[in-house]
């Protein structure tokens, strides 16, 4: 995924199903200067972490 996406997704009304490593997550919010999204896991086990935007995969 881009940084563009990310955005739209992120600002979007509607449910947009992310994923990273096969995970569904949650985009809580975007850090553009380094390329990287905060997620927080929907199963609820563990802590949002920073990932780089690339290895989110809209489904």
């Amino acid at each position: 995924m881009d940084m563009q996406r990310a955005r739209q997704i992120l600002n979007s009304a509607d449910t947009i199903e992310v994923l990273h490593a096969g995970s569904p997550v949650w985009i809580e919010s975007l850090k553009p200067d380094n390329n990287t999204a905060v997620v927080k896991p929907l199963d609820g086990r563990g802590a949002a972490r920073e990932v780089p935007v690339t290895e989110l995969v809209e489904s």
